[in-house]
């Protein structure tokens, strides 16, 4: 698709302003922007935090960023950022992002999430930004709740499980009301599990890769893990962030459904990453009990925690991007297997490196 040229933007340089710049979908992001020609800002709430990324993949781009301490429960700072910077898309990725601190700590999840959300788009208004600045509210296939094996598409009622989903289901109709009201170009992207290797060890897809990875070094800590059959619909991040430009490059904002339409248990993913270093694993047990075996060495690779189970989960998730297909002429390009290999691959080569302590360093 074509760039189309925003009212009152640079020819040569548009501004991007990507909140969240730090994390897995910041720095891909960033790098695809960067490739474009814009000039771009990005937030992160902690100098430490810029400090860590170094590591990530936002780190191989840092010296060509621009970059702001802020937090977006502060109004003030997120005020001033907007007023120098006017940026004409802003791509708002910063989020409290896991499923359990929202329900050890609602609260917090909710100011960073939905009012965050908020606070950016009414200081949009207030800055007579709003036909200047085109914004994309990252939104997450967790406002569905379990939908049962039916495919959800942008028709499909919300029905958030927890606090973090209802939280991201007010910020998706916060957009939703401001692009109303007020006339901001403001776009939500309903995005399902997108994974990367530079995915915080906190999410299972990269506990899996890094245990892989330990466990070709020779490691014999078992793989701890909750629910094996839990499925999810799983993509690429650099796939994903393609997706938002386009989103913001059209002529009229709207919401979209980003995802693979493909679904895969947790157990598949144990099994392919094993498979990379040629380990075959056998279930043997049932229930808590179970656990994954070396068809070869009849070591245990893997165990079940039931800590690790949730008390309301999603047992499926699966996306119809049916209309990002059509509309947006996006299709995800990182087939599931080659996610999984590129995944390990990339924690095998980085604990192969020369300090181990920078490879488990982690965007988040």
């Amino acid at each position: 698709m074509a760039f189309v040229e925003h009212s009152n933007a640079p020819v040569e340089a548009p501004v991007a302003l990507i909140t969240g710049i730090t994390g897995q979908d910041g720095g891909y992001l960033a790098e695809l922007l960067l490739g474009k020609g814009y000039i771009v800002h990005g937030l992160a709430r902690a100098p430490a935090r810029l400090d860590r990324a170094r590591f990530s993949r936002f780190g191989e781009l840092r010296g060509r960023l621009h970059l702001h301490v802020c937090d977006l429960r502060d109004g003030d700072t997120l005020e001033n950022v907007l007023r120098v910077v006017r940026p004409n898309e802003i791509y708002n990725l910063a989020a409290q992002t896991h499923v359990q601190t929202s329900l050890e700590d609602p609260a917090y999840t909710t100011d960073v999430n939905a009012a965050g959300t908020v606070r950016l788009l009414e200081i949009l208004v207030k800055l007579g930004h709003e036909r200047h600045s085109r914004f994309f509210q990252a939104c997450s296939s967790e406002i569905f709740g379990d939908a049962r094996g039916v495919p959800q598409n942008e028709k499909t009622p919300l029905h958030p499980l927890n606090p973090y989903a209802a939280s991201k289901r007010a910020a998706f109709e916060a957009a939703v009301h401001f692009r109303n009201a007020t006339g901001v170009f403001a776009s939500n992207g309903i995005l399902f599990n997108h994974e990367s290797p530079y995915r915080s060890p906190s999410f299972v897809t990269r506990k899996i890769s890094l245990a892989v990875a330990a466990s070709q070094r020779g490691e014999k800590t078992p793989l701890s893990l909750g629910n094996l059959d839990a499925r999810r619909d799983w993509g690429h991040a650099g796939d994903y962030v393609r997706a938002m430009w386009l989103m913001l490059q059209r002529e009229k904002p709207d919401d979209f459904v980003l995802a693979t339409g493909e679904t895969h248990s947790v157990r598949e993913f144990v099994e392919l990453a094993f498979g990379v270093i040629g380990s075959r694993i056998i279930w043997e047990g049932s229930g808590v009990r179970e656990r994954g075996v070396d068809a070869a060495s009849g070591q245990v690779l893997v165990e079940i925690d039931p800590a690790f189970f949730r008390a309301a989960d999603a047992g499926m998730t699966l996306g119809d991007a049916s209309k990002a297909r059509a509309e947006l002429g996006w299709r995800p390009e990182v087939g599931f297997e080659n996610l999984v290999r590129e995944m390990v691959m990339a924690d095998i080569e980085r604990m192969a490196a020369p300090s181990e302590a920078e490879a488990r360093v982690a965007s988040d």
